[in-house]
């Protein structure tokens, strides 16, 4: 799925919007791509913050319909964590994310096949979502004090 974006992402793009009724257009691009290119589950603030760099009559509305229109189209997912703003991720595939309580930094984490719960027969899966709750080895360590994460994703590939 990467060469295919990396080779005509105008195009790939395009056509993943289409699927569900959505147009291109160079908001969604530059929203996406802010998505892609740090990974570290920003708000839609912090989307709004880095797109403006780059487009500055660019408004917070329109990056909420960006974020929207990604999320519909299955380019994105919503992450929530307890009672924070929304966070956004571009990985697709079943994965969990871990939260670090003393930097608020967001990491993906492999998980093994499915959740690994038990559901009761009959029960089929279709989607999770699982959070764990710690802090990460930085501060773990000490060597990141509260508030100053640099919210690093784990680099964790499509």
């Amino acid at each position: 799925m990467i060469e295919a974006i990396q080779r005509k992402p105008d195009a790939w793009l395009n056509e993943r919007l289409a699927t569900r009724g959505f147009r291109f257009t160079r908001q969604r691009e530059h929203v996406y791509a802010v998505l892609l290119r740090k990974r570290d589950h920003p708000t839609a603030e912090e989307v709004f913050i880095r797109v403006k760099h780059d487009m500055p009559g660019i408004s917070m509305a329109t990056v909420y319909n960006c974020l929207d229109a990604l999320v519909e189209c299955g380019l994105a997912r919503q992450v929530t964590l307890e009672r924070g703003a929304t966070r956004f991720c571009p990985n697709m595939r079943e994965h969990g994310h871990f939260y670090c309580g003393q930097c608020k930094s967001v990491f993906d984490i492999e998980l093994a096949d499915g959740p690994g719960v038990a559901l009761p027969k009959g029960y089929r899966a279709e989607r999770y979502d699982i959070a764990i709750h710690g802090r990460c080895a930085a501060c773990g360590n000490g060597k990141r004090g509260r508030g100053n994460g640099s919210g690093a994703a784990s680099g964790m590939a499509e």
